[in-house]
This record gives C-alpha cells, structure tokens and sequence, in this order.
C-alpha cells in the first residue's frame, strides 16, 4: 500500500500551472506564482507538488483513523469529478450548494436529512390514498433535499477533514470549518486568499482535467488510508470475497471501490467516536 502517485508531467498535462490574468490576482499568492505570460500568471508546481503530497499523506492518515473526508465543489465543472470521487471510495460530498450552517448548525441540518429519508421512504412504497399532486409535491421536495442533502445524507457528524475546490465560491464552507477546527484541503487558484487554508494546493481551480486529477488522487489516498486502517485493526483483506487494491481502483467501475469501501467506512468512524 502506498500513497498515489503523480509527476510534474500530469499536472501541466492537465493544466494546473495556469493561473487567472495577472489583473484578476490576490497579491497573498505572490510566493506561489512563478511568473506570467501572455498576462496569464504561472503557478510554481515546484511548490505544488510537495503541498500536494503533504494533502495526501493527511487525508491517508484521516481515512486510517476511521475519519471522515468531504469534498465539496459547487461549481459547474467541479460537479460531477467530486460526486464521483467522494462516492468512490465512500466518502461525502456537496456538489450543488452549500446550505449555510450545514456544519456549525448540523443539529438543523439532520432533521432536514431525517425528512429526505422519511420523503424517499414514502416514495419507495406504493405510496396509497395520496393523489398524483400530492407524490408529485413529494418528489420535488426530496429532489430538491437530494440536491443539497444527498451526499452528506449518510455521514452522520461533522467530518475529520474537508477537501474543498475553489475557495472564493465555498467561503462560507470554509468559515465553517474554521470555526469547527476542522483542516482544510484546497485548490487555490491565483486568485484565491491562501490564509486560513490548513493544507493549500496552489493551482488551476477551472480546467476540468486538473480538477479530475485531484479529485482521483484525493479519492485513491482515502482508499489507501482505509485499506491500511483494515489491516491495522487485524481485518485479512487476503480471505475477503472481493478484495480491492486501491493502486488499481482508478482503473475500476467508481461502484466497485465503493461498494467494498462502504462497510469499513461506516464502521470505522463508530469506533473512532467511541
């Protein structure tokens, strides 16, 4: 087991060393430009690349300790990559918008899941004596609970680290995780204030192959982290019925990893509470 890999070469191949133009800068990531050009800024993944593999080496050990991780981007482009990352290897995630006080006010937050969870109940069931009205003012509200709701429905407390992509359009997420002492992992973009960031990664927050390359290592290191917490606690990944290698998950359907994940990521934060 060890922690994913990943080279210089990928992240220009994906474009993470362009910055905004240079007029749409936050002086605060002057020490994390190397240049500009065409009055584009350059970011220095010289930097960036250490910065990263300290990010991983935190959300590996997170995942160890039976901990939870939330990735969170609401951004268009950033939609898809974390639900499909978070879902990967059974984490959470907020991927349309952040409702205010979902962390500072979880208390609120829980009843709302508690009514997505009574919503999908009933629409599960034959749903009798309710006219068609009725199940269709159902159905919008639980997808509109689903929407905000549904990736943290199953997380059950305030989560051990935040992984969070554009750190302008989720400042209150980050507000948030402050207040909690919460760590933070996040991609900051030339434009970004890099304060108060536990673990900052300075680099392209829009391209949509640099934000798929951190969202599958972020995924593969919290894969690696739960395979390794399985073997400390005795579990004989070696008689499981289908035992995953988190090395190759990226190459295998996002259910798989999932699916295998589920039972130790569920498990895990119990006894760690306890």
């Amino acid at each position: 087991m060890a922690l994913p890999e990943f080279s210089m070469r990928q992240l220009l191949e994906a474009g993470a060393h362009f910055g905004h133009q240079t007029h749409r800068w936050n002086p605060k990531m002057d020490r994390y430009i190397f240049g500009s050009r065409s009055n584009i800024h350059i970011i220095d993944l010289s930097q960036t690349i250490p910065l990263l593999h300290q990010a991983l080496v935190k959300v590996r050990e997170v995942a160890a300790a039976g901990g939870r991780v939330l990735f969170v981007g609401t951004k268009r482009q950033a939609s898809d990559p974390v639900a499909t990352a978070a879902k990967r290897c059974a984490q959470y995630y907020v991927n349309h918008r952040w409702l205010g006080g979902t962390l500072t006010n979880w208390r609120t937050v829980s009843g709302s899941i508690a009514r997505l969870r009574e919503l999908e109940g009933v629409l599960a069931g034959e749903a009798q004596g309710r006219s068609k009205k009725e199940l269709l003012q159902l159905t919008r509200e639980r997808d509109k609970l689903e929407l905000s709701l549904g990736g943290i429905k199953d997380m059950g407390g305030i989560p051990d680290i935040m992984f969070v992509i554009d750190t302008n359009k989720e400042a209150i997420a980050i507000l948030e995780a402050r207040k909690l002492n919460i760590p933070v992992v996040a991609i900051l973009d030339t434009n970004c204030d890099p304060d108060g960031i536990t673990y900052p990664i300075p680099g392209n927050d829009d391209a949509a192959r640099a934000l798929q390359l951190y969202c599958d290592l972020i995924a593969d290191a919290v894969l690696d982290g739960l395979a390794a917490g399985q073997a400390a606690s005795g579990v004989d990944l070696g008689a499981s019925v289908a035992p995953v290698e988190p090395a190759l998950a990226r190459e295998l359907a996002p259910e798989a990893p999932a699916a295998e994940a589920a039972p130790a990521a569920e498990a895990a934060p119990e006894s760690a509470e306890g």
